[in-house]
């Protein structure tokens, strides 16, 4: 159907595009401005960047505030002048800023009232249509030793969590230089080990004031490639994603029984975006799905903006080594312990903070996803309707419709169908579920929009 009529508002189609793997993108497809990008990414600075956090002692959430080079207070400081930095190249499109409080009530990890801030950068989009949807991406700069409330030891948090505030910084300046439709926030956050109160405090923010946060990424434990068992994996980085949204009303609960779309959450549609942007992108890297919010039983700060409504994601290395982690700085029967950066690739980092780039990058560029995406019950029939919400873009070019089996767990297939809100499409609504994307003049794809059924 690629030479239909764009005047056309309903499309019968026959033909199947079956693309593997997934949705990825063939090289023809790819934007030449993001793969020069992947190019940009500096393990060195990586490394840079990671070795300076160390270098603060502790950032331990109640730790000193006032010392010039050893504290949370410090290393928030140095944050802040990098981002300063990068935003004094962008010419006043990047804004830094500190959001904070000081009202966290008293926890087993908070024993005192402390200020908890997050360091926040914002490059903001050019776009009309666009520029008031934002994507959010985030690391903690805050670490623990084996006793979180321990504000005096040394908490080097190397991998967790340098190594993410790193990537985010990186992301940074890499896309600092270039213009995107779409709002990028780039974030490292605070209190994370004690509880996810940076995140709560942004995430909760935005959604008072009604900003639109079509999506974020957290980058948390993203730099080691060796597990504790001694298997190296310096090929993926999972990425997890919640698929019963916790806040998911009865109405919406009772539509997800109905019609069995339990792996269909907005956030795992974020989830497998990201998966075919870091295929087409970064090469022989790969992003494996992991259909669970997080690791089992922990938590991370996606986990925050999950809560207020947003899509959500975590990315964290593949293989973990818990006694690099959340640990005090020592040596048992000849075993080093500690979250020291010996312990993290710095290579395996670089292409960590490439799927970063290249996923922000591809969401701000790309058209928004698709409103109101229904599969239209209005008579017993063995075809598929599916209308949508027109996209208001200058740029659209047109939508594309994609499907997979009831059993698989990313999209199988998919056909452009023009600049249309409306189609019909010769495959069962029982035996497929569908969804549809918006691409705009230049190839750029959205966030597929599930299909769900909605009556006359």
């Amino acid at each position: 159907m690629r030479g239909c009529n764009r005047s056309l508002r309903w499309v019968v189609l026959s033909v199947a595009v079956v693309c593997t793997p997934a949705l990825a993108e063939s090289a023809a497809q790819l934007d030449p401005v993001i793969k020069k990008m992947m190019t940009e990414v500096s393990s060195e600075r990586l490394e840079a960047d990671v070795r300076t956090l160390v270098g603060f002692g502790t950032r331990q959430t109640e730790s000193a505030t006032d010392h010039p080079t050893r504290g949370i207070g410090a290393a928030r400081g140095w944050i802040q002048a990098e981002f300063e930095k990068i935003a004094a190249n962008t010419g006043g499109r990047m804004t830094v800023s500190l959001d904070s409080y000081t009202d966290a009530p008293p926890s087993r990890r908070i024993t005192k009232p402390v200020e908890i801030v997050n360091v926040v950068a914002m490059l903001k989009g050019t776009q009309p249509e666009s520029v008031d949807r934002v994507y959010v991406v985030s690391g903690h700069y805050d670490s623990i030793c084996s006793d979180p409330t321990d504000s005096e030891c040394d908490a080097p948090g190397a991998n967790d969590d340098a190594s993410g505030v790193a990537a985010v910084l990186e992301a940074a300046r890499v896309m600092s230089k270039y213009e995107f439709d779409a709002t990028i926030v780039f974030a490292a956050v605070g209190a994370e080990e004690q509880g996810l109160y940076g995140s709560k405090h942004l995430a909760e923010g935005y959604k008072s004031k009604g900003t639109n946060i079509a999506g974020m990424l957290t980058n948390d434990i993203v730099g080691n490639s060796l597990s504790q068992l001694g298997v190296r994996d310096d090929k993926h980085v999972r990425v997890f994603s919640e698929g019963v949204p916790e806040i998911e009303t009865a109405e919406q609960a009772r539509m997800r029984l109905a019609t069995g779309s339990e792996n269909d959450a907005p956030a795992r549609q974020l989830a497998r975006y990201v998966a075919d942007c870091c295929a087409g992108y970064v090469d022989g890297f790969d992003a494996e799905l992991m259909f669970r919010r997080d690791r089992l039983m922990r938590g991370g700060d996606h986990t925050s903006f999950s809560r207020a409504g947003f899509p959500a994601v975590r990315v964290t290395e593949m293989n973990e080594d818990y006694r690099h982690q959340h640990q005090n700085v020592r040596t048992d029967d000849g075993v080093q312990y500690g979250d020291l950066p010996e312990f993290v690739d710095f290579d395996y980092l670089g292409n960590v903070t490439r799927t970063n780039v290249a996923a922000l990058a591809s969401l701000a560029r790309a058209p928004a996803r698709p409103d109101n995406v229904r599969i239209v019950l209005d008579k017993l029939d063995p075809r598929t309707t599916i209308a949508w919400d027109a996209n208001k873009e200058n740029d659209l070019a047109g939508y594309e419709l994609v499907w997979r089996k009831t059993t698989a767990s990313a999209w199988e297939g998919f056909e452009p169908v023009g600049k249309v809100d409306r189609i019909t499409v010769e495959r069962s609504k029982d035996n497929f579920f569908f969804g549809v994307r918006a691409v705009d003049a230049d190839g750029h794809r959205s966030v597929v929009t599930f299909a769900q059924p909605q009556r006359k």
